[in-house]
Protein backbone atom coordinates (compact mmCIF):
# COMPACT_ATOMS: atom_id res chain seq x y z
CA UNK A 1 0.00 0.00 0.00
CA UNK A 2 1.07 3.87 -0.57
CA UNK A 3 2.64 4.77 2.69
CA UNK A 4 4.21 8.33 3.05
CA UNK A 5 7.25 8.40 5.81
CA UNK A 6 4.81 10.14 8.43
CA UNK A 7 2.52 7.04 8.64
CA UNK A 8 4.71 4.07 8.55
CA UNK A 9 4.36 1.10 11.35
CA UNK A 10 6.94 -2.03 10.76
CA UNK A 11 7.05 -2.67 14.64
CA UNK A 12 6.16 -6.24 14.06
CA UNK A 13 4.67 -6.40 17.80
CA UNK A 14 2.69 -3.34 17.20
CA UNK A 15 1.33 -5.24 13.98
CA UNK A 16 0.73 -8.45 15.92
CA UNK A 17 -1.06 -6.56 18.57
CA UNK A 18 -3.50 -4.65 15.91
CA UNK A 19 -4.14 -7.81 14.43
CA UNK A 20 -4.93 -9.52 17.57
CA UNK A 21 -7.91 -7.05 18.27
CA UNK A 22 -8.96 -6.24 14.81
CA UNK A 23 -8.89 -10.02 13.35
CA UNK A 24 -11.79 -9.48 10.39
CA UNK A 25 -9.98 -9.67 7.46
CA UNK A 26 -10.87 -8.78 3.46
CA UNK A 27 -8.80 -10.92 1.73
CA UNK A 28 -7.61 -10.62 -2.15
CA UNK A 29 -6.89 -13.16 -4.36
CA UNK A 30 -6.51 -12.76 -8.56
CA UNK A 31 -8.63 -15.63 -10.09
CA UNK A 32 -9.13 -15.52 -13.75
CA UNK A 33 -7.02 -12.24 -13.92
CA UNK A 34 -9.19 -10.66 -11.83
CA UNK A 35 -9.30 -9.30 -8.22
CA UNK A 36 -11.82 -11.33 -5.91
CA UNK A 37 -11.97 -10.47 -2.65
CA UNK A 38 -13.29 -12.30 0.73
CA UNK A 39 -14.42 -11.53 4.37
CA UNK A 40 -13.40 -13.59 7.18
CA UNK A 41 -12.22 -13.79 10.86
CA UNK A 42 -8.32 -14.40 10.68
CA UNK A 43 -5.91 -15.79 13.39
CA UNK A 44 -2.39 -15.12 13.88
CA UNK A 45 0.06 -17.38 15.58
CA UNK A 46 4.22 -16.97 15.61
CA UNK A 47 6.12 -20.04 14.15
CA UNK A 48 9.73 -19.70 14.71
CA UNK A 49 9.44 -15.62 14.30
CA UNK A 50 7.42 -16.28 11.14
CA UNK A 51 3.71 -14.77 11.04
CA UNK A 52 0.86 -17.24 10.57
CA UNK A 53 -2.10 -16.55 9.55
CA UNK A 54 -5.39 -19.34 9.51
CA UNK A 55 -8.63 -18.45 8.37
CA UNK A 56 -11.57 -20.76 6.76
CA UNK A 57 -14.38 -19.91 4.12
CA UNK A 58 -17.27 -21.48 2.67
CA UNK A 59 -16.59 -24.16 -0.22
CA UNK A 60 -18.35 -22.00 -2.44
CA UNK A 61 -16.93 -18.94 -1.73
CA UNK A 62 -14.62 -18.21 -5.58
CA UNK A 63 -11.55 -17.31 -2.94
CA UNK A 64 -11.96 -20.69 -1.63
CA UNK A 65 -11.03 -22.29 -4.94
CA UNK A 66 -7.08 -20.84 -4.69
CA UNK A 67 -4.64 -23.10 -4.83
CA UNK A 68 -1.16 -24.43 -2.67
CA UNK A 69 1.20 -22.00 -3.47
CA UNK A 70 -1.13 -19.06 -4.35
CA UNK A 71 -1.09 -15.33 -3.06
CA UNK A 72 -3.16 -13.93 -1.09
CA UNK A 73 -3.26 -10.40 0.73
CA UNK A 74 -5.16 -9.51 3.85
CA UNK A 75 -6.35 -5.60 4.46
CA UNK A 76 -7.01 -5.25 8.32
CA UNK A 77 -8.78 -2.03 8.79
CA UNK A 78 -8.46 0.09 12.05
CA UNK A 79 -11.01 2.76 13.16
CA UNK A 80 -11.34 5.76 10.54
CA UNK A 81 -12.71 9.05 10.38
CA UNK A 82 -13.32 12.28 8.37
CA UNK A 83 -11.44 15.37 9.23
CA UNK A 84 -12.21 18.70 8.61
CA UNK A 85 -9.92 21.52 7.80
CA UNK A 86 -11.49 23.75 10.67
CA UNK A 87 -10.23 21.88 13.09
CA UNK A 88 -6.70 22.71 12.25
CA UNK A 89 -5.21 26.02 13.93
CA UNK A 90 -3.22 26.63 10.32
CA UNK A 91 -5.23 27.77 7.10
CA UNK A 92 -5.13 26.16 3.84
CA UNK A 93 -5.89 22.72 4.25
CA UNK A 94 -8.10 20.69 2.83
CA UNK A 95 -10.87 17.79 3.81
CA UNK A 96 -8.62 14.60 4.78
CA UNK A 97 -9.66 11.07 6.54
CA UNK A 98 -7.49 9.85 9.29
CA UNK A 99 -7.13 5.67 9.67
CA UNK A 100 -5.11 2.85 10.42
CA UNK A 101 -5.08 -0.40 8.43
CA UNK A 102 -1.91 -3.28 8.22
CA UNK A 103 -1.60 -5.02 4.67
CA UNK A 104 0.24 -8.69 5.32
CA UNK A 105 0.55 -11.10 1.84
CA UNK A 106 1.61 -14.75 1.64
CA UNK A 107 1.26 -18.27 0.01
CA UNK A 108 -1.61 -20.28 1.39
CA UNK A 109 -1.95 -23.73 1.98
CA UNK A 110 -5.12 -25.54 2.23
CA UNK A 111 -5.95 -27.43 5.74
CA UNK A 112 -6.59 -30.88 6.01
CA UNK A 113 -10.65 -31.39 8.20
CA UNK A 114 -8.73 -32.01 11.80
CA UNK A 115 -6.52 -29.13 10.98
CA UNK A 116 -9.65 -27.02 10.01
CA UNK A 117 -11.27 -27.96 13.01
CA UNK A 118 -8.85 -26.71 15.50
CA UNK A 119 -9.42 -23.54 13.58
CA UNK A 120 -12.76 -23.55 14.88
CA UNK A 121 -11.76 -24.72 18.30
CA UNK A 122 -9.45 -22.29 18.44
CA UNK A 123 -10.95 -19.20 16.40
CA UNK A 124 -14.00 -19.38 19.11
CA UNK A 125 -11.83 -19.63 22.01
CA UNK A 126 -10.49 -16.29 21.43
CA UNK A 127 -13.52 -14.77 21.08
CA UNK A 128 -15.26 -16.37 23.59
CA UNK A 129 -12.51 -15.39 25.93
CA UNK A 130 -13.07 -11.92 25.42
CA UNK A 131 -16.71 -12.31 26.40
CA UNK A 132 -15.76 -13.07 30.00
CA UNK A 133 -17.13 -13.51 32.63
CA UNK A 134 -19.94 -15.11 29.99
CA UNK A 135 -19.48 -18.98 30.08
CA UNK A 136 -17.47 -19.87 27.01
CA UNK A 137 -19.18 -21.62 23.92
CA UNK A 138 -17.36 -24.32 22.75
CA UNK A 139 -17.43 -26.83 19.76
CA UNK A 140 -18.58 -30.04 22.05
CA UNK A 141 -21.89 -27.88 22.35
CA UNK A 142 -22.56 -28.44 18.64
CA UNK A 143 -24.12 -32.09 17.86
CA UNK A 144 -21.11 -34.17 15.81
CA UNK A 145 -23.30 -34.78 13.02
CA UNK A 146 -23.64 -31.15 12.83
CA UNK A 147 -20.01 -30.47 12.87
CA UNK A 148 -19.20 -32.73 10.20
CA UNK A 149 -21.63 -31.59 7.57
CA UNK A 150 -20.20 -27.96 8.57
CA UNK A 151 -16.69 -29.32 8.08
CA UNK A 152 -18.06 -30.62 4.30
CA UNK A 153 -19.34 -27.05 3.63
CA UNK A 154 -15.81 -24.93 4.23
CA UNK A 155 -12.12 -25.19 3.33
CA UNK A 156 -9.54 -23.70 5.96
CA UNK A 157 -6.58 -22.19 5.06
CA UNK A 158 -2.89 -21.86 6.74
CA UNK A 159 -0.63 -18.49 5.20
CA UNK A 160 2.82 -17.94 6.29
CA UNK A 161 3.39 -14.18 5.74
CA UNK A 162 6.01 -12.69 3.76
CA UNK A 163 5.08 -9.39 4.18
CA UNK A 164 3.48 -7.12 6.69
CA UNK A 165 2.92 -3.78 6.41
CA UNK A 166 1.36 -1.23 8.78
CA UNK A 167 0.01 3.11 7.83
CA UNK A 168 -1.30 4.68 11.09
CA UNK A 169 -2.44 7.80 9.25
CA UNK A 170 -3.13 10.27 12.02
CA UNK A 171 -2.07 13.45 11.29
CA UNK A 172 1.96 13.06 12.22
CA UNK A 173 2.43 15.14 8.70
CA UNK A 174 0.85 18.29 11.01
CA UNK A 175 2.02 21.07 13.59
CA UNK A 176 1.37 20.42 17.25
CA UNK A 177 -1.47 23.13 16.99
CA UNK A 178 -2.81 21.61 14.44
CA UNK A 179 -2.95 17.99 15.77
CA UNK A 180 -4.31 19.39 18.91
CA UNK A 181 -7.62 20.66 16.98
CA UNK A 182 -7.94 17.86 15.19
CA UNK A 183 -8.28 15.63 18.51
CA UNK A 184 -10.02 18.28 20.67
CA UNK A 185 -12.77 17.83 17.51
CA UNK A 186 -12.65 14.76 16.89
CA UNK A 187 -13.40 14.21 21.34
CA UNK A 188 -16.26 16.05 21.02
CA UNK A 189 -17.91 14.26 18.38
CA UNK A 190 -21.42 11.65 19.31
CA UNK A 191 -19.90 9.39 16.65
CA UNK A 192 -17.85 6.83 18.72
CA UNK A 193 -15.58 6.32 15.63
CA UNK A 194 -14.70 9.45 15.87
CA UNK A 195 -13.50 9.53 19.52
CA UNK A 196 -11.76 5.98 19.14
CA UNK A 197 -9.24 8.12 16.74
CA UNK A 198 -8.78 10.62 19.07
CA UNK A 199 -7.67 8.17 21.04
CA UNK A 200 -5.56 6.33 18.84
CA UNK A 201 -3.79 9.58 17.62
CA UNK A 202 -3.20 10.79 21.45
CA UNK A 203 -1.12 6.93 21.65
CA UNK A 204 0.69 7.21 18.51
CA UNK A 205 0.93 10.64 17.41
CA UNK A 206 4.29 12.24 18.42
CA UNK A 207 3.07 15.73 18.37
CA UNK A 208 0.14 15.55 20.69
Amino acid sequence: MYRPKAFVVDDPQLLRDFIRRRSFATIAAVIDGAAALAYAPVLLHVDEHRDIFRFHLAKSNPVASVADGEQLTFSFLGPDTYVSPDWYASKGFVPTWNYAAIEGRGAVRRLSDDATHRLLVDLSAMHEGRLAPKAPWTMDKTPPEKVKAMLQAIVGFEVAITSLQGKFKLSQDKKPEDVAGVIAALEAQSDGRARHIAAVMRRWNPKR
